[in-house]
């Protein structure tokens, strides 16, 4: 799905929008982690998509590298990196092998943003990527994770997001996201995207793939298994209060035991 989407991802999130509302936080819960105090201060932007966030942070003076399981993504990421002029590692790694890979305890923070995490299928491989979380980072290095508020999700059946637009001189582009809850409990997230170019006629295609909603007490008590503590819940990147039934998302801080 992602590599089909890669060109498109940047006009579907309005990135400074974003960034003007997530980065203050962020940048917040670095500055006052211990393991972030000395320099260098190195993060790990895991799935980073096309890398805005690591890019964001870079520009902080962090030293970030970003690693995604989609080539395409990354190959964005790296086209970013030198449009914006700012230097940031990109490496084409998924989930589970990030330590094998980079080094452990290499970092003092990774990030696991975009409702990312829920990607993973089974609770063996979440329990598995928890724990190359923490093979990344040092003693004390600080897990941030950012997902969609699934308590919410699964109690309302919330089927239907807000869509999303965007115009690039005389083309347009219309982003319709959407769930169907099968059988098994997994959640197919479908992606419709519409587009025109000055007053021809819409084209259409549908991106899809599948999410495992993950409850807040389901990964609090995983974040535990895999040796994280001082673990904290919150409804957003703003660091509003968690509220189960009405938070928009649930963003999870942790800290490596």
């Amino acid at each position: 799905m992602y590599d089909l989407f890669a060109n498109d991802y940047d006009r579907f999130v309005n990135w400074k929008s974003r960034l003007a509302l997530e980065m203050p936080f962020i940048e917040k819960l670095l500055a006052a982690h211990p393991s972030t105090a000395s320099v260098p201060k190195k993060v790990l932007d895991s799935a980073c998509g096309t890398g805005m966030h690591a890019l964001a942070l870079a520009k902080l003076g962090f030293e970030v590298v970003g690693a995604d399981f989609s080539g395409e993504m990354i190959a964005k990421a790296r086209s970013n990196s030198v449009e914006i002029g700012l230097k940031a590692r990109f490496e084409v790694i998924g989930f589970g092998s990030l330590a094998k890979n980079l080094g452990a305890g290499q970092f003092d923070a990774v990030l696991c943003l975009g409702n990312s995490l829920p990607h993973l299928h089974t609770q063996n491989e979440v329990d598995e990527t928890l724990k190359d979380f923490a093979s990344c980072l040092r003693p004390g290095g600080l897990l941030l994770i950012q997902n969609r508020n699934f308590d919410a999700v699964m109690a309302k059946k919330e089927r239907w997001m807000e869509p999303q637009t965007h115009q690039e001189e005389k083309s347009e582009w219309v982003f319709q996201r959407f769930y169907n809850f099968e059988p098994d409990g997994l959640i197919q997230f479908n992606i419709v995207t519409l587009k025109r170019s000055g007053n021809s006629s819409w084209e259409s295609s549908v991106s899809s793939t599948h999410l495992r909603p993950q409850l807040q007490k389901e990964l609090v008590n995983a974040l535990t298994t895999a040796g994280f503590g001082e673990i904290h819940s919150f409804g957003g990147l703003t660091g509003d209060l968690f509220v189960p039934l009405t938070s928009g998302n649930l963003v999870l801080t942790a800290t490596k035991s």
